[in-house]
């Protein structure tokens, strides 16, 4: 199938499964032509890769999980005995940016607490119209 197919098939925008190629995740046949020949295979990698940016991990640490992983029963399922070790510090590395979001959250409600009432009336009211 052509790369427009597999957008199709996949909801990914064309510059996205170009953009995948060129990080090493996506591997089409190219054509005399030079189209890209994309197989069944590749609807469901593009799918993995999709899940797996979604769990937070960036194109270049998918491409090194990618092979030890095998789609089951609509999940994922790590193949590799060192993936499950890798998964976890990323993980980690997430829990800890999110405790950071938190405390940063907090500071910024401290300060937006200590407005002025009418300050902070003002700035609701500007939130509201605008």
């Amino acid at each position: 199938m052509r790369i427009g197919e597999l957008s199709r098939r996949t909801g990914v925008h064309e510059r996205l499964l170009r953009y995948y190629e060129e990080q090493q995740l996506l591997h089409p046949v190219r054509r005399p032509s030079g189209y890209r020949e994309y197989g069944e295979a590749d609807v469901h990698t593009v799918r993995r890769i999709r899940s797996l940016l979604a769990a937070g991990l960036n194109t270049a640490t998918i491409a090194t999980i990618l092979p030890c992983l095998r789609d089951e029963d609509e999940r994922l399922v790590p193949t590799c005995p060192d993936l499950v070790g890798d998964l976890l510090k990323e993980r980690d590395r997430i829990s800890r940016a999110i405790d950071d979001l938190r405390s940063s959250r907090s500071a910024l409600d401290d300060v937006i607490a200590a407005a002025p009432a009418d300050v902070a009336e003002r700035a609701r009211g500007a939130l509201t119209t605008g």
